[in-house]
């Protein structure tokens, strides 16, 4: 398939072309509470036929007709973002999904006409000038029965599944695509945030909100930077072409879709080879997993200069690593917390100090991310400035930077009972973020509400699901978040319970009992100095306002019967 250019003409490149020759000049801002500079609508619109040629059509056509894009699976954060930039860009915009969410409502606003439940009468019609969509955009969770699809296939409707839309919305930019197993979201927001502050005009998908983010997941600008959040899911990130590729970790997740870990590093493998010719890649020198991806670079133990030599030239890419330990070449040292409850640490390139960053982050993933901004934004932007220069603005930026929503995001406290709420779903990112709670409340007693998310994860990942946990003082574990999955494994949120030996856990199937057992517990003891954080890609989200409601009401007067 063909796709228009998406920038002006001064921005375009052609293939394995220098891109930094196409780079516009970034006037670096570094106040200490920068705006963010407005996303208004581009004048750039697609001509979607049915033989799928996409070509760029002239100014007065598209002044008679705007194309009609239809979004299946509209409700995910991925694809709303999706949805949201094509009406940033000009497009009339439908979608559906099976129930009503949150990412729904931004959309909503902006115009988009959104349907709840599959139809065919969700795509035929005259509602934007024509009988069907010029095109429909299928989520990945979407199975191909799905009548929509079947209908708009046999009416000779390009169906295009989402890794393949993001290669061609992403073709004509400079591309940085962040991927890695953990990170990716908290890692390209602040990345975005951070060259949005300090002048560039760049695009920007998050598969998550970022409150700093006038879109709320996207950043929709004119210049030739897209930054993206770059999903192994279903091998999406293999239709990207990327400038820079960010790679923050690599394990086994998706149980459903890799079969074991060699199938996940087959996938990353084949990502790095769709870095253009001149390309560089930035990667987490800590990370086994990600470091078996360069099995040709030999990895040194003193030097740090020669550590991270170059790959091999028939690669066309350079490699920069970052990390904690001292063979990276972006190193963060002397970690600690600061008096916000976030992390400081000592910043050294190629082993000489270059910075002091404070972070409002809690937490050494946090760190980790960080470093990866910095080493992308200073191999993207380093030609005419003086690296300290950069250096320092990027440093005042990434101080500014409050996190994404449903990454240890505060719900709310009532006298000594603060309530957090975070996405991890995986062994690793539930270590990660006890970590971070520990270093943010030292002195409080941690009490977790787990629900795990779908049947073939928990069935995989059980052993390492019972010792995630030590960080804790109690755990709740819930039913498992089914999502997409019938439970062929025979397990269920009981097995996991059962399982951790410490600290203290018990079984609570429905979310909607754990709120009235802690609400009861919570106000029978209103002084006790306790944390609750709640986990999972689940509706256990809820748990945290509906507790922290209930308490209100218990501290107004309300009843307190258990």
């Amino acid at each position: 398939m063909q796709f228009p250019a998406n920038s002006p003409p001064h921005y375009r490149r052609k293939p394995n072309s220098d891109v930094r020759r196409c780079y516009r000049p970034i006037k670096f801002r570094c106040e200490s509470d920068p705006p963010f500079i407005s996303a208004s609508s581009s004048s750039r619109e697609l001509k979607i036929s049915v033989s799928s040629d996409f070509t760029r059509r002239s100014e007065s056509e598209k002044q008679k007709v705007k194309r009609w894009i239809h979004f299946v699976g509209v409700g995910g954060c991925g694809m709303s973002a999706l949805a949201m930039l094509a009406l940033k860009q000009g497009s009339e915009v439908s979608g559906s999904d099976i129930a009503w969410s949150r990412f729904m409502d931004g959309l909503h606003e902006a115009g988009a006409r959104l349907y709840v439940g599959h139809s065919i009468s969700n795509i035929h019609g005259k509602k934007y000038g024509s009988c069907l969509p010029d095109a429909l955009v299928v989520s990945s969770a979407i199975p191909l029965d799905n009548v929509e699809i079947l209908h708009a296939k046999a009416m000779g409707v390009p169906v295009i599944k989402r890794g393949a839309w993001l290669g061609m919305i992403t073709k004509h930019y400079n591309l940085i695509a962040v991927s890695g197993t953990h990170g990716k979201s908290t890692t390209a927001s602040m990345l975005a945030y951070v060259l949005n502050a300090v002048g560039d005009d760049l695009t920007a998908i998050v598969g998550a909100h970022v409150p700093q983010f006038p879109g709320g997941n996207i950043l929709s600008g004119s210049g030739p930077n897209f930054v993206l959040e770059a999903d192994e899911y279903d091998d999406c990130f293999l239709q990207l072409l990327p400038f820079i590729a960010v790679i923050t970790n690599v394990e086994w997740e998706h149980v459903d879709i890799f079969k074991d870990e060699e199938a996940v590093k087959n996938s990353f493998s084949k990502f790095l080879k769709k870095i253009t010719v001149g390309g560089h890649l930035i990667l987490c020198g800590d990370s086994e997993g990600a470091c078996s991806l360069l099995s040709h670079t030999s990895i040194g133990t003193v030097s740090v200069p020669s550590v991270w030599s170059p790959q091999p030239l028939d690669a066309g890419y350079r490699v920069t690593s970052y990390g904690i330990l001292n063979r990276n070449e972006w190193q963060a040292s002397s970690i600690c917390k600061n008096s916000r409850g976030g992390t400081d640490y000592a910043l050294y390139h190629k082993g000489c100090l270059v910075a002091d960053i404070s972070l409002q982050l809690a937490g050494v993933h946090n760190v980790l991310n960080s470093l990866a901004v910095i080493a992308t934004i200073i191999t993207l932007i380093n030609d005419g400035w003086p690296t300290q220069k950069l250096i320092n603005c990027i440093k005042l930026h990434l101080n500014n930077f409050v996190g994404v929503s449903r990454r240890f995001e505060f719900i709310g406290n009532i006298n000594n009972c603060h309530i957090y709420d975070d996405y991890a779903h995986h062994p690793t990112e539930v270590c990660a973020v006890l970590q971070a709670a520990r270093q943010k409340f030292p002195l409080k007693a941690l009490l977790v509400v787990f629900q795990p998310h779908t049947f073939s994860r928990l069935a995989t990942l059980l052993k390492d699901f019972a010792t995630a946990f030590r960080d804790a003082d109690r755990v709740i574990v819930t039913e498992v978040y089914s999502a997409r999955e019938k439970n062929i494994w025979n397990i269920s949120g009981r097995d996991l319970a059962s399982s951790i030996i410490f600290p203290p856990s018990e079984f609570i199937p429905f979310v909607v009992n754990v709120v009235d057992k802690l609400a009861f517990e919570i106000s029978s003891s209103p002084d006790q100095e306790l944390l609750v954080l709640t986990l999972g890609a689940g509706d256990v989200t809820n748990v945290g306002p509906n507790l922290l409601e209930k308490l209100q009401q218990i501290s107004r007067g309300g009843s307190t019967t258990k």
